[in-house]
């Protein structure tokens, strides 16, 4: 389960150092929204800066969805962190955003513009308050090194933590791919009809025979965290190509275990072709977003796309995470009702 930590900050760099922490990574010309105080759902909100402050229509849909997003969540008060250098762009999205969430009943409680080096507050209509601003370093803050003792990784930006994802031993992925192409063979035998027995009979067979085989791998992982073997990945990957056993695996996904499911997925999806990738990308987004980390779901979803750009499940997590929905009203698919195994 993941845990929960409490992070007091008291300054605008603290809150900037809150944030690669909560996100994963160190934004660069984004717009940072992050719940403070008492909520009914605590957030923490990530969008891409339009290009410049002329963007008026880009500018008006960020504010109004952020600002829907803390009203759906239940969030009295908010903070506002504006990562770019452009002034006049921070200016026109804070002051836009402050008017919205003034419309939603949401407090302001800061606006501040980072460039990297110093931070720059705004006044509570979101509008630039004159100053040099203040210098701010997060390397040595005590976010950062309570993050590093604790095992947190923080990658420099979130371009960073996408290219985490990628495969890093071609090698492995060659063996991986002999490994599933053989399971294919596999299966293409089982849907060959044999002698006395009817195809679509025996194919059904070695399918659940496969979906056990799945939920017992996943469980044992989930147990011992041993990393799979390339003939298990090949496996693994060749079965979740079949929606009724890639549900099997999404199944044994829980609040609980949550944490050892991400571990999983992405270690699957570092070693799949491109081909097999779009089921445990997608598995990993559904398993990060419960896990709490919606920046690691979103670099999932978009490697899913990659593969398979109308993936139904990627699809369903995009939806969960523009809506903001919390991971805790999700309820685990009850594994004895899966279509599968139903006699």
């Amino acid at each position: 389960m993941t845990e929960t930590t409490i992070l007091r900050a008291k300054s605008p760099t603290d809150l900037l150092a809150c944030v690669p922490m909560l996100l994963g990574f160190h934004p660069e010309r984004s717009v940072v929204m992050l719940s403070t105080g008492p909520a009914r759902v605590p957030i923490h909100a990530r969008v891409d800066l339009p290009a410049d402050a002329a963007a008026d229509e880009e500018i008006e849909d960020l504010a109004e969805e952020l600002a829907g997003v803390a009203y759906a969540n239940g969030v009295l008060t908010v903070a506002v962190l504006l990562y770019t250098d452009d002034e006049l762009l921070a200016h026109a999205v804070g002051t836009r955003l402050a008017r919205h969430l003034g419309v939603a009943r949401v407090e302001l409680l800061t606006v501040v513009r980072a460039d990297g080096a110093r931070w720059f507050q705004h006044d509570e209509d979101g509008s630039l308050l004159p100053g040099h601003g203040t210098a701010y370093d997060l390397a040595t803050h005590p976010f950062t090194v309570q993050a590093l003792v604790r095992g947190r990784v923080v990658h420099p930006s979130r371009a960073a933590l996408r290219d985490s994802l990628a495969p890093t031993h071609p090698e492995t992925l060659e063996q991986v791919r002999r490994e599933a192409a053989a399971h294919e063979d596999r299966l293409s035998a089982a849907a060959r009809r044999p002698p006395g027995s009817p195809a679509p009979a025996r194919l059904r067979e070695h399918l659940v025979a496969e979906g056990r085989w799945v939920q017992r791998r996943v469980r044992r992982f989930v147990d011992d965290r041993e990393s799979l073997s390339a003939a298990d990945t090949g496996r693994l990957l060749t079965a979740l190509r079949t929606i009724e056993i890639r549900d099997v695996a999404w199944a044994e996904i829980t609040h609980e275990s949550v944490d050892r499911h991400v571990d999983l997925w992405r270690d699957v999806v570092r070693h799949s072709p491109r081909e097999l990738l779009a089921a445990p990308a997608a598995l990993l987004a559904f398993a990060a977003w419960i896990s709490g980390d919606g920046a690691l779901a979103w670099c999932a979803v978009d490697r899913c796309h990659e593969a398979d750009p109308g993936y139904s499940m990627a699809g369903l997590v995009t939806q969960t995470l523009a809506a903001a929905v919390p991971p805790r009203s999700w309820r685990p698919l009850d594994p004895g009702g899966l279509s599968l195994f139903a006699d």
